[in-house]
């Protein structure tokens, strides 16, 4: 059951991320600007805030999903570089001399 969301990517690229940004940013004024402009047109000011969520709600659907649109520039990582020995990650540095401050 849990093998198949393993499956599932959940990973944005920076560029896709900053797309997202853009698009969320676009959705949210359009919305505004057009709630503002129909709510001052029929003297409602619910009218504002329910375009308003709307927006919210559209844009919240077009960005918060890893849609395959944000995922085109994956990073390509560079190879792990295995250790040499243990002993050294372990212990502290203990050639650097500590310095007193007076």
């Amino acid at each position: 059951m849990f093998s198949a969301f393993k499956s599932i990517p959940t990973d944005m690229d920076y560029k896709g991320q900053k797309l997202a940004e853009q698009i969320f940013q676009g959705v949210i004024l359009v919305s505004a600007v057009i709630g503002f402009i129909y709510g001052l047109f029929v003297q409602q000011f619910g009218w504002t805030v329910y375009i308003m969520l709307a927006g919210f709600t559209v844009s919240c659907f077009l960005t918060l999903p890893p849609w395959p649109m944000y995922r085109r520039n994956p990073l390509k990582w560079q190879p792990a570089v295995p250790e040499a020995s243990g002993e050294n990650r372990d212990k502290p540095q203990e050639s650097q001399k500590k310095k007193k401050h007076k």
